[in-house]
């Protein structure tokens, strides 16, 4: 691996943990807050589901031996939840979305070394 593809990788994860982030603001906001019919709420929800976007893009650019390096990381749900979201949003269920900024992206940013467990 060059010296520039570490680079692209650093400034990937830096990406990566900047949308969660926004992922643990959105989720500090609370899930009535998140799924509330006011314009907040739907405020909320879009920039929930933006940031899983976000997270699946940088993810999508990442490289493989990488994302080898790193086989507990469901990659794949990943990207389809992505897919889900930009192609079928008619069909989101956002308690799934909120679950993934709550659990989900942290999991990810703690599997990838970016954050610390937590207890």
């Amino acid at each position: 691996m060059t010296a520039s593809d570490r680079l692209r990788i650093e400034r990937r994860l830096e990406d990566l943990s900047a949308f969660g982030d926004d992922a643990a603001y959105t989720v500090a906001r609370g899930l009535d807050a998140y799924l509330d019919a006011s314009p907040e709420g739907r405020v909320l929800r879009n920039n929930g589901r933006h940031i899983v976007i976000q997270v699946a893009t940088v993810v999508e650019k990442l490289p493989d031996a990488y994302k080898a390096a790193h086989d507990g990381v469901d990659w794949v749900g990943i990207s389809r939840m992505r897919n889900l979201i930009a192609h079928r949003y008619d069909r989101v269920d956002d308690r799934l979305v909120f679950t993934a900024l709550a659990s989900r992206i942290p999991e990810l940013l703690n599997h990838l070394g970016l954050r610390d467990a937590q207890p």
